[in-house]
């Protein structure tokens, strides 16, 4: 006698066939560039509507917050009748933000809460798959432009508890067909001893981190006694923190092989915004969001290209699609140049909104400081902006930075980073190379990148710069 199979239950989580396969239809398309200007409205059209139901219908949040809104007449060429959706509104929610129970989603993650209360971002089936997806077509033409039709060993190196890092890129790397091992030194488990080890035993050539790390790594290799032209780290993919191209050249010139690529720019909250391409920019996820540049002070809306805040709608009607969300990042997107390696806009990332820095005469954004103290700079493992005022009230700039031995004059590279920054600001500026740098230059991205990386005198710390000196030594490259 024989029995029938029986079919295995369906995972009530997963998404409806007929998403994903209309989803893989239009991202295929996109990402093959034959997707027409009236199938993308159509798409946009299609899933905005979708998105608003499904939070209105769903969300406690966006039923009360969305209350009054005609959201079968709003249109993705104007959202203006919709309220933003800010910060502050996920603090104070929480869980009523989300579109259905916690049950209905597969992983729970949340933002580390290291500058206000930790917001949950769990994410579904649907989020997981239309969002990984950007990754991997990025992942898929970077490494075929430097490896060819061979897979490389990838190191990735960032946190996983509570957090979307090493679940995204361990899939991406799974469905590639790539070798990866999770080697992030600040896990007490491993430590950059034992990090360096494996990088040169298992020949990892991709290192997936954040962009402070690359320098941080560099500096404890020579600290072990590694000679970095040996290892074999071929491409850093970062993400978490702001990288200019001033910052990707400078690592070219510590790590003689290893060149800077951006992994994605994304969040806990939006999940993967823009992908990287192996020109060095950015591309906006086009088939998953809506983008609008705002200005920061207003909220007025300066259109879908620009400088200004963005601000984001998602397309995806998962756990917690977000309406009009204030990323608190300030931007600058542009139309991909002809020939781009990937489709879609292109998104600079110039920094946090919250990170514009008052020096002497002029208001920088975190990009523009970074680059005035690293163009055509070589060797530099690290650098701090301490801003002190003097005994006649004028901002006077100390720059601290740590030179591998050997690579450059020191007084050269002082003498320019002074004039850079002194046209920039108007303000009085010195050079010091110290090769003991504060440690808290290397904890990046865990908090802000102000506060790793500028020592502001002029006030008190806030809280950000609290939390980054308390968590410092966890960085330590001796461990």
């Amino acid at each position: 006698m024989t029995t029938a199979p029986v079919a295995p239950a369906r995972d009530r989580r997963a998404p409806r066939d007929d998403f994903i396969g209309a989803y893989e239809e239009v991202s295929h398309a996109f990402y093959d560039s034959t997707l027409t200007d009236a199938e993308l409205a159509r798409w946009r059209g299609e899933t905005l509507t979708g998105v608003l139901r499904h939070v209105t219908e769903r969300s406690p949040f966006y039923r009360r917050h969305l209350a009054g809104a005609d959201i079968e007449a709003v249109t993705p060429g104007d959202l203006s009748s919709l309220p933003f959706t800010t910060k502050d509104d996920l603090r104070r929610e929480m869980y009523d933000v989300l579109s259905g129970p916690l049950s209905e989603a597969s992983i729970y993650y949340e933002t580390n809460g290291t500058t206000g209360a930790a917001t949950p971002c769990p994410r579904g089936a649907k989020d997981i798959v239309t969002s990984n997806a950007a990754v991997e077509e990025s992942w898929r033409r970077m490494f075929h432009a430097h490896f060819g039709d061979r897979m490389p060993v990838v190191g990735l190196m960032g946190p996983s508890e509570l957090y979307a890092f090493g679940d995204v890129f361990t899939a991406v790397a799974g469905s590639l067909g790539a070798c990866h091992v999770k080697i992030w030194p600040e896990s007490p488990r491993v430590g950059f001893r034992k990090a360096l080890r494996l990088i040169e035993e298992l020949g990892v050539e991709v290192v997936v981190c954040a962009p402070a790390l690359c320098l941080s790594l560099a500096k404890a290799a020579l600290h072990y006694g590694y000679d970095l032209a040996e290892l074999p780290v071929k491409l850093f993919l970062v993400l978490g923190e702001i990288c200019t191209p001033e910052f990707a050249a400078n690592v070219s010139t510590v790590w003689p092989h290893a060149v800077v690529r951006p992994a994605l720019y994304g969040s806990q909250e939006a999940l993967c915004i823009a992908t990287g391409a192996d020109n060095g920019r950015l591309h906006l996820s086009v088939p998953n969001y809506l983008a609008e540049v705002i200005d920061p002070e207003t909220g007025a809306v300066l259109g879908d290209t620009g400088e200004g805040e963005l601000a984001l709608t998602m397309l995806v009607d998962g756990i917690k699609p977000l309406i009009r969300y204030r990323t608190g990042d300030l931007v600058r997107i542009t139309p991909a140049p002809p020939g781009a390696p990937l489709p879609g806009p292109v998104v600079d990332v110039v920094g946090r909104v919250a990170d514009r820095i008052p020096l002497g005469g002029a208001l920088l954004y975190p990009g523009e400081l970074e680059a005035a103290i690293l163009d055509g700079v070589h060797g530099c493992l690290g650098y701090q902006v301490v801003v002190d005022r003097s005994a006649d009230g004028a901002d006077e700039i100390t720059v601290r930075m740590d030179l591998l031995p050997g690579s450059a004059d020191p007084d050269a590279i002082g003498t320019a980073v002074a004039a850079r920054l002194s046209a920039l600001t108007g303000a009085v500026v010195r050079v010091v190379v110290d090769s003991a740098l504060d440690p808290v230059t290397h904890t990046g991205s865990f908090v802000s990148w102000k506060a790793a990386r500028v020592l502001d005198l002029r006030s008190g710390p806030d809280s950000a710069v609290e939390t980054a000196r308390q968590v410092a030594h966890r960085y330590a490259i001796t461990t």
